[in-house]
């Protein structure tokens, strides 16, 4: 149900209960005392209330609560309708024991204020506060919230049990198409790459130049089977292979420096504690700024940077390639994956050009070392 149509109902109902208490206390006969006016503002009071009770259920019950109790000291005999709509609010709500609490006081200040309306027999006034307020309609009221409030839990659960199958759905068919993918791109790379070695190898033999395209071709189809397999790594990951983390950035470090490119690590904090999602996410993280880096930024030198923080883990790269402060960043598929990555721990990632020109990739991602 919408909140305007939520609040045009409880107003609804608010006016309907009011109508019953003023109209039962009209055709009452009060204790003669000078309270009507009083006992009748009470008893308004009493049912408007009620046009709250969703926003606020527990000031609702305690005000229904003191209102039958006061309508009552003023000697109207009415029962206390208003109080039990605001204990099926309560209920429902979760506050079991101040409903309960408010109950229980309820019981006990009835008979005590139908014998201040002028009542002087004990047994008449426990039996006018029995009529106000019967404990079957109470339990009843009080079960009815339960029984609800149990009923929307389990439809809230359901509903969130559907998302996460559907999720988990969506991902295992990702990861599948994911797969076939790698399979077909390494296939095919693979044929063009030992086809243009065979035809390099075969110029060679037979003292011929090899032309400059075939040599573009062969160096371009073993940068795209590496990057491929770097890229693409964890795909084959299984049960008996530990998954790639934060103890492997090193062999990223050393793997660019191998291309020739001047890149640096530091690492500072204790890194024998970090939970294995973030560990993996950091290194898909730095996996992907050096590929980057290598592929796109034409830097010769790069820097990681990983600050292991008591409560987050702080990742920094930093390259001198040929990004300006007025390049705007191409949100690649990689960067998409990245920040998908970062946002599902919860953390925070910045990439951007760097006002001292090159690229930097920031990223923050919260730590709990108990888990």
């Amino acid at each position: 149900m919408s909140t305007g149509r939520a609040g045009v109902v409880d107003c609804a109902i608010a006016a309907c209960v009011t109508a019953v208490l003023l109209v039962t206390g009209l055709s009452g006969q009060s204790s003669g005392t000078d309270l009507g006016p009083l006992g009748y503002a009470l008893l308004a009071a009493g049912g408007l209330a009620l046009a709250a009770r969703r926003r606020a259920p527990v000031p609702v019950l305690i005000v229904t609560g003191l209102c039958a109790v006061g309508y009552q000291a003023a000697g109207f005999d009415v029962p206390a309708v208003a109080y039990l709509f605001a204990v099926y609010a309560a209920v429902r709500a979760g506050h079991r024991v101040i409903t309960v609490a408010a109950s229980v006081t309820m019981l006990a200040a009835l008979p005590l204020a139908a014998l201040a309306s002028g009542l002087h027999d004990t047994g008449e006034a426990f039996a006018q506060a029995r009529g106000a307020l019967e404990i079957a309609w109470l339990v009843a009221a009080g079960a009815a919230g339960e029984a609800l409030r149990q009923a929307e839990r389990r439809a809230e659960e359901a509903e969130r049990t559907r998302e996460e199958t559907a999720r988990r759905r969506a991902d295992e068919e990702r990861l599948h198409i994911a797969r076939e993918l790698h399979d077909s791109l390494t296939h095919q790379i693979s044929i063009i790459k030992v086809q243009a070695e065979v035809a390099v190898h075969v110029a060679r033999r037979r003292g011929e130049q090899v032309p400059e395209a075939l040599l573009a071709i062969q160096a371009a189809g073993r940068e795209a089977t590496r990057e491929l397999r770097a890229t693409l790594q964890a795909l084959r990951d299984d049960d008996t292979t530990p998954p790639r983390g934060l103890d492997h950035v090193p062999e990223l470090v050393e793997r660019a420096r191998a291309i020739g490119l001047d890149a640096t690590l530091t690492i500072e904090g204790q890194t024998h504690d970090v939970p294995a999602a973030v560990g993996r996410t950091v290194y898909r993280i730095v996996q992907e700024s050096l590929t980057n880096v290598a592929r796109h930024a034409a830097a010769a030198t790069a820097s990681v940077r990983i600050d292991c923080r008591p409560d987050a883990l702080a990742i920094r790269i930093d390259d001198d390639g040929k990004a300006g402060p007025d390049t705007a960043p191409v949100p690649g598929v990689g960067l998409l994956g990245m920040r998908e990555r970062v946002t599902a721990l919860g953390g925070r990632l910045r990439a951007e050009p760097r006002d001292e020109g090159g690229f930097t990739v920031q990223a923050e991602l919260p730590v709990d070392r108990t888990s």
